[in-house]
């Protein structure tokens, strides 16, 4: 826990003195929003660090072990590899269950509210110009306003068997948690006309008060969904997915976007248990700067490449399944197979007088 903490304040630090070097001129004048601009890029640095940090530090633990000899010590008076290694397996679980559990509130949306700072001065910005799909029927909204839940400039086209049957324009909605209702205290209605005979009825136009449209269309599924955005909380995540699965929406992004919430992480437990396998009993056995170059630099490797996989997931260009699932799945049988091999019970026991 002590290397875990020094190692993951020392890349955030990193990660965040980095930043705002790059963007010291774009930063706004105010010294409160700089100071949040920071306390939200440290919570992104926190997000993408904390699993790196915790296989180094057991890397660091482990030659700390091997150097004092504390590691042989401990298989001579007969403790097992699997025994050694559960307080690391133990604290990364931990760390990383805590990791997950956090993607449930705005922290995973630490980056995007740091750039609207950066950019706006403000957390979050309106949206413009969405236009979507809803049970078959075409939604615009001029502005989106998510954090406090309106929009302005409605326009709302009614189809059915594929022929435009009404439009509803509105200027403003506001959405309301209870009812799970777009509320619209005026809309005006447009109805055209049932066929081109010229003895046909016109086109007739109603006023309406108090209409209520797009049942369960969040603003933040609103915002994020058709923004193509991807810092999904867990629960705007789910919420979307049972939203969308029969609006005819891609969610591939959203998939890839909870599969890297929940899924990703875990690396970081594998790849603990793989060096893990690899240390020296001793220093007299295996050179520990090898060692402990070979298993930080595997490390940013592969963290590096699961990053790659999960924006080109996050991209559309791969599946999430294979650009998210497929690497974890190859390091968590690769971990199976270190633990069939030199990492089964092997206990040394110490020699008798």
């Amino acid at each position: 826990m002590r290397y875990f903490f020094i190692i993951l304040i020392a890349l955030g630090s990193f990660m965040v003195g980095f930043d705002l070097m790059e963007n010291a001129s774009e930063l706004p004048d105010s010294a409160n929003l700089v100071l949040i601009y920071i306390m939200y890029k440290g919570f992104y640095a926190v997000d993408m660090m904390l699993p790196i940090s915790l296989v180094f530090a057991m890397i660091a633990t482990s030659v700390e072990l091997v150097r004092s000899n504390a590691l042989a010590a401990y298989y001579s008076i007969g403790y097992s590899k699997s025994r050694i290694l559960a307080p690391f397996l133990s604290v990364a679980v931990m760390m990383i269950s805590l990791h997950i559990a956090l993607h449930a509130t705005n922290f995973a949306r630490a980056n995007e509210f740091a750039n609207n700072l950066r950019e706006t001065s403000q957390f979050i910005r309106p949206t413009s110009n969405l236009f979507f799909t809803h049970e078959g029927n075409y939604v615009y909204f001029g502005n989106l306003y998510p954090l406090t839940k309106k929009a302005e400039k409605i326009r709302i086209f009614t189809f059915e068997k594929g022929k435009l049957k009404e439009v509803l324009s509105a200027s403003e909605a506001v959405y309301d948690y209870d009812n799970g209702y777009w509320n619209i205290k005026k809309a005006h209605i447009l109805r055209p006309p049932g066929s081109l005979d010229l003895n046909a009825t016109g086109i007739v136009t109603e006023e309406r008060s108090n209409v209520r449209a797009l049942k369960d269309f969040k603003p933040k599924i609103l915002d994020q969904v058709y923004e193509g955005k991807a810092n999904f909380t867990i629960i705007d995540g789910f919420d979307a997915l049972a939203l969308l699965e029969d609006q005819n929406v891609d969610v591939a992004k959203i998939e890839s976007a909870m599969f890297r919430i929940f899924v990703t992480p875990w690396f970081a437990v594998f790849l603990i248990v793989i060096f893990f396998s690899f240390a020296p009993v001793s220093a007299r056995f295996l050179n520990l700067s090898v060692f402990s170059f070979g298993a930080i630099l595997a490390t940013l490797l592969v963290w590096g490449f699961l990053f790659m996989m999960g924006e080109l997931s996050n991209n559309k260009t791969l599946s999430p399944a294979f650009g998210v699932i497929a690497p974890i799945g190859v390091l968590f049988a690769i971990m199976i197979g270190r633990i069939g091999s030199p990492l089964r019970r092997v206990r040394v026991k110490s020699r008798q007088n």
